[in-house]
């Protein structure tokens, strides 16, 4: 198991149908690059296959939930962030978000 950040940041959006490549060009083009400069390195970026359909799964770790507000704030007040969000809108059908703590299992320990 990995020893990354401690909080995750579990999001899962489901796209509009046939709007999943329009969603990630914009994603890649408008929101990664104000994303990697307030939030870093995604933990991954996944897009459904079986089950649920249309849905873009993406993880961000934190070291605390201080840590969470203070960065996504950062990354709210930036003046390029809205033309993400306009750009977007229409291909987001729904959105959930959890916060999800890492589990520290003894028998694992010798895996780090």
């Amino acid at each position: 198991m990995s020893s990354g950040k401690p909080f995750i940041d579990h999001r899962i959006y489901t796209i509009r149908p046939r709007g999943m490549v329009e969603f990630i060009d914009v994603f890649d083009r408008l929101a990664m690059p104000i994303q990697l400069k307030y939030l870093g390195a995604p933990v991954g970026f996944y897009m459904s296959d079986i089950g649920a359909l249309n849905q873009v799964v993406h993880l961000w770790g934190y070291e605390s939930i201080a840590d969470y507000d203070q960065r996504r704030t950062a990354r709210d007040a930036d003046p390029e962030w809205p033309a993400y969000l306009q750009a977007s809108a229409h291909l987001i059908v729904a959105q959930e978000s959890r916060i999800i703590r890492r589990v520290e299992f003894k028998s694992l320990a010798m895996l780090r």
